[in-house]
């Protein structure tokens, strides 16, 4: 950058800057150091809106993917529920064996059927009940 008349033209401008002047005032001009190389100091660290952005883009994501890892509805609860839906299935499993084998045990001391074997050990368990030969050891 260059300063001419008090502007700052580019180096790409200068020839046409330059021939723009009047003859008497580029003397004048290349005589002063008004073309001596302006600095400008420019630093490598980015601006304070990148790094704002940056930190809220990264605060997101993070919310975000904690929120499907660990949260309500993230994986770990999905693999908590499976294990726990796995564990009632079970459980019900096990509760139907138990209602059918009472329901065999009901419909078999029913009046419409009779099993005379499980009759006996329900009078001896319930009733206390024994034959005449038997001797109970205690």
């Amino acid at each position: 950058m260059f300063k001419i008349n008090n502007f700052y033209v580019s180096q790409t401008m200068l020839p046409v800057a330059v021939l723009l002047q009047t003859p008497g005032k580029l003397a004048q001009d290349l005589s002063s150091r008004s073309y001596r190389l302006s600095t400008v100091t420019r630093t490598n660290r980015p601006s304070l809106g990148a790094f704002v952005f940056s930190t809220i883009a990264f605060a997101l994501s993070a919310y975000f993917t904690f929120a499907a890892v660990q949260g309500d509805f993230g994986l770990f609860r999905r693999v908590e529920i499976q294990a726990e839906a796995e564990a009632l299935r079970q459980d019900l499993d096990q509760l139907k064996r138990e209602t059918a084998q009472m329901e065999n045990l009901t419909h078999r001391l029913s009046d419409d059927y009779l099993d005379l074997d499980l009759l006996d050990e329900q009078a001896r368990s319930v009733l206390g009940l024994l034959r005449a030969d038997e001797i109970v050891i205690r």
